[in-house]
C-alpha cells in the first residue's frame, strides 16, 4: 500500500508545481477553462490545471509604437512623406484579447489609417506650423476607436515630416521674400524715425541764438581729427544775412547816430 500511495502523491505534487504560474506587477493574466473565459489573473502565484485549463498573459505598461513614414497628400495638394510615435497602453486586458485578435498590430494600422486621413484636411502650413494640434487630433480619435479593444492611447506625437526638394527650395524662396520684406519695412522705419529726429533737432536749432554756429565748429572738429581730410568751410546764413542790404542800412544808421 505504501509503495503505491508515494508515487501517487509524489505525482499529484509535480502536477502542483508544473501547474504554478506567476503573473508580474506589471501584467494581468486571462484564465480559460475548456476554451472558455473564467477570469482575470491578478499578479502572484496561481494554479492553472494543464490540459482542462490554459491562460495568457497581457502586459499593461506603456508601450511605444514607431509609425512607419506614410506618404500622403495635404488639403492643397501637396505630397509629403510623414511619421509618428505612439504611446498607449491595455487598460482592459480581458477586451484586448477577447475583443481583437492582435491589438499592437490593430493599433498601428489604425494609427497609419488616422494619420493619412487627418493630414488630407489641412494644408502645409498649418501641418508645419501646428503639428501639435494635429497630433492631438490623431489621438482623440485613435483613443476614441480603440475603446471597445481595452486600449488607451497615452499620447501621438508626428515625428518627422519629409518634402520634396522641389517643394524645399520654394520653402526657401518664401522665406527669402519675407526676410526680405521685413528688412525693407525695418528700414523704412528707422528712416522715417530719424527724419523725426531730425525735423526736431532743426527746430530746436533753429530757436536757440548761436546754435547752429556750435554744432557746424563741432562737426569740423570732428572732421579735423584725420589730417587726411580736406575741409571745406561755408559760412553760416546768419552771417551772410549781415550782409543784407537792409541789415546793413540799419547798421549804417546806428553807426552815424553814435558819431553825432
Amino acid at each position: 500500500m505504501y509503495f503505491v500511495i508515494v508515487p501517487i502523491v509524489i505525482i499529484v505534487l509535480m502536477i502542483v508545481l508544473t501547474s504554478i504560474r506567476q503573473i508580474g506587477e506589471y501584467e494581468r493574466g486571462l484564465k480559460f477553462a475548456r476554451g472558455k473565459y473564467k477570469s482575470i489573473m491578478e499578479p502572484g502565484w496561481h494554479i492553472v490545471w494543464p490540459i482542462f485549463e490554459s491562460y495568457r498573459k497581457v502586459d499593461i505598461r506603456v508601450k511605444v509604437i514607431d509609425v512607419p513614414e506614410q506618404d500622403a497628400i495635404t488639403k492643397d495638394n501637396v505630397t509629403i512623406k510623414i511619421n509618428a510615435v505612439i504611446y498607449y497602453n491595455v487598460f482592459d486586458a480581458k477586451k484586448a484579447v477577447l475583443s481583437v485578435e492582435n491589438y499592437n498590430y490593430a493599433v498601428s494600422q489604425l494609427a497609419q489609417t488616422t494619420m493619412r486621413n487627418i493630414v488630407g484636411t489641412v494644408t502645409l502650413d498649418e501641418l508645419l506650423t501646428e503639428r501639435e494640434r494635429i497630433s492631438s487630433s490623431i489621438c482623440d480619435i485613435v483613443d476614441k476607436a480603440t475603446d471597445d479593444w481595452g486600449v488607451k492611447i497615452q499620447n501621438v506625437e508626428l515625428k518627422d515630416v519629409s518634402l520634396p526638394q522641389e517643394m524645399q527650395r520654394v520653402i526657401a524662396k518664401v522665406a527669402e521674400a519675407e526676410r526680405e520684406k521685413m528688412a525693407v519695412i525695418t528700414k523704412a522705419s528707422g528712416e522715417v524715425e530719424a527724419s523725426k529726429n531730425l525735423a526736431e533737432a532743426a527746430e530746436r536749432l533753429s530757436a536757440a541764438p548761436g546754435a547752429l554756429h556750435l554744432r557746424t565748429l563741432s562737426t569740423i572738429n570732428d572732421v579735423s581729427s584725420d589730417q587726411s581730410n580736406t575741409i571745406i568751410f561755408a559760412l553760416p546764413v546768419e552771417i551772410l544775412r549781415a550782409f543784407d542790404g537792409t541789415n546793413a542800412a540799419e547798421v549804417v544808421k546806428k553807426i552815424t547816430k553814435k558819431s553825432e
